[in-house]
C-alpha cells in the first residue's frame, strides 16, 4: 500500500494505493488564499499542517488497516511557493504562492543580472516563479530575508515537517529559477544573483528516490506502517505528479489540466527551452527526462469567480448554462480573457486583467457562463501554440484532467477549439495526488513499466469539425482583445 499527499491551492488530497493499481482511500481538506494587497496571493503553511491532520485522522478512521500496510510515502504539490524559515526551522512569513503577481519589477532586475538566465533555467522570469518572490522579500521585507536560512517549496516544508529532512527534487526546484534545468542541479550563478547560496536551497533527489524518513511518533500517531521505517520519495511538483498518476511519462505523451490553473503539458527525453513564448522547460519527474508546460493563472478558478459572481450554485451549475447555448447563438455571445490574476504564457503579463466584452440586453447568465467557460479553452489554445516539439516527435496522446474535467461539456469544447482528441482517464480528478503514490511505489523497487501504466480509458473526446470556423473566428477576436486592452492594463 502506498500513500500520496497532494498539496494543492485549494485543498489538500491523501490516497491510498494498493499494488494492484487500485485506488483504497481518499480524504481531502480545504485550504483558503489570503490576499490582503493587490496581486498578492499567500497561505500560512500552518494551514497546510492543520489539513494534513485532518485528512490522516480521517483515512484512519475510515482505512485503518490500509494505513498499517503503507510501506512509502509521496508527495507532490502546487510549485513555486516560498517558505522561508529561520535558522531554528521556524517560518519567517506567509508563502508566497505561484499565482502571487508582486514580484514583476524583481523579474526585470533579475532578467538583467543574469542575461544568461533563460538557457540556464529554461524559463523566463516571471513573478509566480520562486527567486524573483526573494528578491521581493530582500528589498521590502530586508529584516525578514536576514533572517532565512532556508527556502522550502510548499510541499517540501509538509516533507520537513514529517521528516526533519530539507529535501527537494527536480521537478519542483525546476520552477524556482535556482536550478540549472539539463544539468539537474542547483546554479550558483542564478543563486548569488538573488543573494541565496546552496546552503539556503534543500538537497536535491529524483521524484523517484527516496527522500526521508517518516518520523516514528507522526507514524505512530497516525497509525503509518505498522511499526517499521515508512521512506518518503522524492515526489513532485504537481503537474508532473499528474503526469506519473496518468502514466504519462514517456516523449509526446501529455495533458491538458483544468484546475485552479490551466496547464498544457507534454513530457520529453530532452531539455528544450523555448522562453521567448513564456513555455516552462522543466525537469520531469523521473530520471533523465523533463517536460514543457505552458500555464495559465486563472482557469477553473475563473469558473469559480463567475458562478459566484453571477450567482449560480456552483460550477456545475453554470457549465450546465454554458452548454444550453445553442452553437447557433455561440457566435454573438460576449468574449471573455480570463486573466483575472495576470497572465503567463504566452504572455508573460502580471498585469493583465479579466474582460467581459461584447454584452448587450440580448446576453444573460447562460450567454456569460459560455463565454467564460471559451474563453479559459481560448488561453489553453494559446499556450498549447507555444509547444516546441523535436522534430519528427508527434504528439502520442493527450489527456484531459483536473477538477474542470468533470464536466464533459467543457473537455468537447476544449478538444474542438484545440482540434486535438482529449482522452479522460478513470480517476483523472485525483492525478497529483496518484501520482504522489505511485512515485512512493517506485521509491520502495517498483519499475516504471509496472508502476506508470495509463488507467482506464473513460471517453475519448473528438474534436467536432462542425464549429471550426466559429472557433476560429472567435478566437482570433479574443487574441485581437488582448492585444487592443495590452496597454490599458498597465
Amino acid at each position: 500500500m502506498y500513500l500520496g499527499l497532494d498539496l494543492g491551492t485549494s485543498e489538500l488530497k491523501a490516497l491510498l494505493l494498493a499494488a494492484d493499481h487500485r485506488i483504497v482511500g481518499v480524504a481531502r481538506a480545504p485550504l483558503t488564499v489570503d490576499r490582503p494587497q493587490p496581486l498578492w496571493s499567500e497561505q500560512a503553511p500552518t494551514q497546510w499542517w492543520q489539513a494534513l491532520e485532518q485528512v490522516m485522522g480521517e483515512l484512519r478512521g475510515t482505512h485503518a488497516e490500509a494505513l498499517l500496510a503503507v510501506r512509502a510515502i509521496g508527495l507532490s504539490g502546487q510549485m513555486h511557493g516560498a517558505t522561508l524559515l529561520d535558522a531554528a526551522g521556524e517560518v519567517l512569513r506567509p508563502a508566497i504562492l505561484w499565482n502571487d503577481g508582486r514580484s514583476g519589477p524583481q523579474c526585470e532586475v533579475l532578467a538583467r543580472a543574469v542575461p544568461r538566465l533563460g538557457e540556464i533555467a529554461g524559463n523566463l522570469a516571471m513573478p509566480g516563479f520562486t527567486a524573483p518572490k526573494l528578491l521581493w522579500v530582500r528589498e521590502h521585507e530586508p529584516e525578514i530575508f536576514n533572517r532565512t536560512a532556508r527556502v522550502l517549496l510548499p510541499k517540501d516544508w509538509l516533507r520537513f515537517m514529517l521528516s526533519g529532512e530539507a529535501v527537494s527534487e527536480m521537478s519542483d526546484a525546476a520552477g524556482t529559477l535556482w536550478l540549472d534545468v539539463g544539468a539537474r542541479d542547483w546554479s550558483d550563478e542564478l543563486l548569488a544573483a538573488t543573494g541565496l547560496t546552496r546552503g539556503h536551497m534543500p538537497r536535491l533527489v529524483e521524484g523517484s528516490e527516496v527522500s526521508a524518513q517518516l518520523k516514528p511518533e507522526l507514524a505512530a500517531r497516525w497509525g503509518v506502517g505498522n511499526g517499521g521505517a515508512v521512506p518518503i520519495a522524492g515526489g513532485a511538483g504537481d503537474n508532473a505528479a499528474s503526469a506519473v498518476g496518468m502514466g504519462l511519462v514517456e516523449s509526446g505523451q501529455g495533458f491538458v489540466s483544468l484546475g485552479t490553473s490551466g496547464v498544457v503539458f507534454v513530457s520529453t527525453d530532452c531539455f528544450l527551452p523555448n522562453p521567448a513564448q513564456a513555455m516552462h522547460a522543466f525537469c520531469h519527474a523521473l530520471p533523465g527526462r523533463w517536460h514543457q508546460m505552458s500555464v495559465m493563472l486563472s482557469a477553473a478558478s475563473a469558473v469559480s469567480w463567475a458562478a459566484r459572481t453571477f450567482r449560480f450554485a456552483d460550477e456545475a451549475a453554470l457549465l450546465e448554462a454554458a452548454a444550453s447555448v445553442a452553437p447557433a447563438q455561440r457566435a454573438r455571445c460576449p468574449l471573455f480573457l480570463p486573466y483575472l490574476s495576470g497572465e503567463r504564457s504566452p504572455h508573460n503579463n502580471p498585469n493583465a486583467q479579466g474582460v467581459l466584452f461584447g454584452l448587450t440586453h440580448a446576453h444573460g447568465p447562460a450567454e456569460i457562463a459560455y463565454a467564460v467557460a471559451e474563453g479559459v479553452s481560448f488561453g489553453l489554445r494559446d499556450g498549447f501554440d507555444t509547444l516546441r516539439l523535436p522534430a519528427g516527435m508527434p504528439l502520442r496522446e493527450v489527456a484531459l484532467v483536473g477538477g474542470g474535467a468533470r464536466s464533459v461539456w467543457w473537455g468537447q469544447l476544449l478538444a474542438d477549439i484545440f482540434e486535438v482528441p482529449l482522452t479522460l482517464y478513470v480517476g483523472s480528478e485525483t492525478g497529483g495526488a496518484l501520482g504522489a503514490a505511485r512515485l512512493a511505489w517506485l521509491a520502495d523497487g517498483g519499475a516504471v513499466g509496472e508502476v506508470c501504466t495509463l488507467p482506464p480509458v473513460r471517453q475519448q473526446l473528438v474534436p467536432s469539425v462542425a464549429d471550426v470556423d466559429l472557433h476560429s473566428t472567435r478566437h482570433a477576436r479574443f487574441q485581437g482583445l488582448y492585444v487592443a486592452l495590452q496597454r490599458q492594463f498597465q
